[in-house]
């Protein structure tokens, strides 16, 4: 079992000698937002050096005084350090200690640059000043009137969030959302954390129910209290909503939540947690359904409400269109077909125009097939056949890059599936439905596999009854990041027409990424060209090690030399891809490591530390989550335009869209250089670096591999060893998402053959 820093020192010297030292925070060297455990340089008087400083801390900022007791210890790779024990924020001394506190970005309206004037003309009495005569700062030149009110209104936050900050503290939880707390309940902060601190993974982004219990255990909430059950059963449920799922089978349930709320005094039964599950249950907190597996056993599964009743409509509303097909005529689709094919000297497969002919008549139909095989090509004859009809057509896809590439492909514009349903941050939801559909009789979703439930949902029910809608996507991927595999239930309930095709054209056989996939598919090693000066192939394969470190070397290498020389940017046309966030070879690792090689620090870009992630003008980033306010959405990528200390903003580039961030928001977006694959969906770039070992080999899979080989458009690069392509290879992912959309559509389709 793995000990904290803290832990650590204490087991090396039981009983160590405890001092009280005093200084200035210089500068944040690590921050984890977890746990608040952070290390940080500190000025103190009269030493010549800058003394390291670790523990676990309130949100420090530079120029912050403070007064710490612990004790010393020698870190072998690091040298002295002061392990801090308990500390207290004391009011800077001197001219340079105020001005670094004030421009330290504590205050919404003093920057570095205010607070020199401000402290330049009031010296030692300054803080003091902005506590009892604010109004005296229009004697600093600069600051006007409207500015006072600004800072004044950030200084009294700023004193209440320090209140929140210190009950967290004082409740041991680490308090870097302490910001998101005040600014979710302002002046009932306090009082809704005593009363439910539950409340806040709910209504807060970054807080889950392990730090809720946390709170709730220090300020005496029984751990065999019912609100904590109900709690952790909800809790358990979302968590398997984030790993994909729809419900969850009542045993397994119950074996979660008793994992989850198990201490060291208390263990819950298997009967409380299923009694109160059916207690939820009668007050429809959640919805239990019995179901008779094939096999004639009986099950139990539970629901959260709103994911139940999104499955059943979904159902329905897929049921409902299907059974009011479009009368067509076929001859007359065929001749059109034939025109167009010759007056552009072209030819459809016959699978393409199966597809076409029956996009002439479908209410709902799925266009699927891996790369080559000419889904972009027959989806744009579609268009153009419904042109021809005269049809009015929405174009979508659930990503901007997608989307971009989408209008590129077809001539017509393309929007994300959020926009073109009109999300309203108001109300949290669309403004498109079933009783304001869209204004089109034809709809192309494409990159369909990266539909979720409830976007599907929202979709399909925003669809105007007797118009078309054509889902385009790739089966073979990873499925949706939300809880659902749509795409995959829609085409196993075969009673939506499909169409899959399969010839891959000769074109694409030119390809070796394309052979590579459809390798890769069938279980095959795929053929990769070792990387050498002069490539012949657009698949390539660095090997030669079989640990991260030679791949994080393998990968700065490619990106200062062989890259540049191959006549790409990158700084602009180059993707990392990894497996999972942690390790060497990890996006965290990698992301510090890339922006230092390919957006390294410079007098002219200004940067900020946040959660010890150092973020830069210049920066490609990514959102973390949906975000309907700024309406940015996960998976997102952007630029970071501009970082303005005075305000406490950060400005990112979203295709040409600017979009404002304050400081507290900054946990939703993080460094891209290095993505995840799950992230990289309904995206494409350049070239692709894709490093594969056995350090994630828990992730490795076929669908895995598929997905980010797939990513690159004119470039592939593998890194690894053998043995984690081979594993990646062989592996199918076997786990079965909990869904039951594909039986509700069977079930529904019985119905309607009965009531025929």
């Amino acid at each position: 079992m793995s000990t904290s820093p803290i832990h650590q020192a204490q087991q090396v010297n039981a009983s160590p000698h405890h001092e009280t030292i005093t200084g200035v925070v210089e500068r944040l060297t690590f921050c984890s937002e977890e746990s608040g455990y952070t290390v940080a340089r500190l000025v103190r008087p009269g030493a010549k050096d800058l003394t390291t400083i670790t523990g676990s801390f309130a949100n420090i900022q530079p120029g912050q005084t403070l007064q710490l007791t612990g004790f010393w210890r020698d870190h072998p790779q690091y040298g002295p350090q002061f392990q801090v024990i308990n500390y207290r924020e004391t009011k800077p001394a001197t001219l340079t200690g105020i001005e670094k506190y004030l421009g330290s970005g504590l205050i919404k309206g003093v920057g570095p640059v205010t607070a020199k004037r401000i402290v330049a003309h009031f010296g030692l009495e300054t803080l003091d000043i902005i506590e009892n005569q604010i109004e005296r700062l229009i004697e600093v030149q600069g600051i006007a009137k409207k500015r006072i009110k600004l800072i004044k209104n950030a200084w009294e936050t700023q004193k209440a969030i320090k209140e929140v900050m210190v009950f967290l503290q004082g409740h041991g939880v680490s308090t870097t959302y302490a910001v998101k707390i005040y600014k979710q309940y302002q002046d009932k902060a306090i009082a809704t954390v005593t009363e439910n601190p539950y409340q806040l993974a709910a209504d807060i982004y970054g807080i889950g129910f392990l730090t809720a219990d946390k709170i709730a255990r220090n300020i005496g909430i029984a751990p065999e209290s019912e609100f904590r059950y109900c709690a952790g059963i909800i809790h358990a449920l979302s968590e398997a909503a984030e790993d994909g799922h729809c419900y969850l089978p009542q045993v397994e349930l119950i074996e979660s939540v008793i994992k989850l709320l198990t201490t060291d005094t208390h263990q819950p039964t298997e009967e409380a947690i299923a009694g109160i599950i059916k207690d939820m249950a009668s007050k429809e907190e959640l919805i239990r359904e019995s179901v008779r597996e094939s096999y004639g056993e009986k099950l139990l599964l539970c629901y959260k409400p709103t994911f139940f009743h999104t499955e059943m409509n979904l159902a329905q509303m897929i049921s409902r269109r299907l059974s009011q097909p479009i009368v067509q005529d076929i001859p007359r689709v065929r001749a059109w077909i034939e025109r167009f094919t010759t007056s552009r000297k072209i030819q459809l497969s016959p699978q393409q125009q199966q597809a076409v002919e029956m996009a002439a008549y479908s209410p709902i139909m799925v266009l699927t097939g891996g790369p080559g095989v000419g889904k972009t090509f027959t989806t744009h004859t579609i268009v153009s056949l419904w042109k021809a009809m005269g049809k009015s057509i929405a174009l979508a896809a659930p990503t901007g890059r997608a989307a971009q590439r989408l209008a590129e492909m077809t001539g017509l514009e393309a929007k994300t599936i959020h926009r073109l349903l009109e999300f309203d941050p108001r109300s949290m939801g669309f403004k498109r439905d079933h009783e304001n559909p869209l204004p089109h009789n034809a709809m192309i979703a494409d990159e369909a596999s990266m539909l979720d439930m409830f976007l599907a949902y929202s979709l399909v029910k925003a669809v105007a009854g007797g118009s078309q809608l054509l889902l385009v996507g790739d089966i073979d991927q990873l499925p949706s990041v939300g809880p659902g595999k749509v795409l995959a239930d829609l085409i196993n309930s075969l009673r939506v027409p499909v169409v899959r095709l399969t010839q891959v054209f000769r074109q694409a056989q030119q390809s070796a990424i394309v052979t590579a996939a459809h390798q890769i598919n069938q279980g095959d090693y795929p053929t990769l060209e070792p990387i050498s000066d002069n490539p012949v192939s657009d698949c390539l394969w660095h090997g030669g090690g079989h640990q991260p470190e030679h791949g994080v070397q393998a990968i700065c290498e490619l990106i200062t030399d062989f890259i540049p020389r191959l006549n790409f940017n990158p700084a602009c046309d180059v993707q990392v891809l990894c497996p999972m966030s942690r390790g060497l070879v990890g996006t965290r690792n990698l992301n510090a490591v890339l922006q230092q090689l390919i957006n390294p620090p410079s007098p002219d870009k200004p940067e900020i530390v946040r959660g010890g992630m150092t973020l830069r003008v210049g920066d490609r980033i990514i959102q973390q989550t949906n975000d309907y306010n700024r309406e940015v959405f996960n998976g997102d990528l952007g630029t970071i335009l501009s970082i303005d200390t005075e305000e406490q903003e950060v400005v990112v580039d979203y295709a040409g869209r600017p979009v404002v961030y304050d400081y507290a928001d900054l946990n939703e977006i993080t460094l891209a250089f290095a993505v995840s694959i799950h992230k990289s969906q309904g995206s494409e770039y350049p070239v692709v670096i894709m490093p594969l070992y056995m350090q994630h080999y828990v992730m490795l899979s076929r669908n895995l591999f598929y997905t980010a080989l797939t990513r690159a458009r004119k470039l592939a690069i593998v890194i690894g060893s053998n043995k984690a392509i081979s594993l990646a290879v062989r592996t199918t992912n076997d786990q079965q998402r909990y869904t039951r959309l594909w039986q509700r559509l069977v079930q529904q389709g019985v119905t309607s053959s009965a009531a025929i």
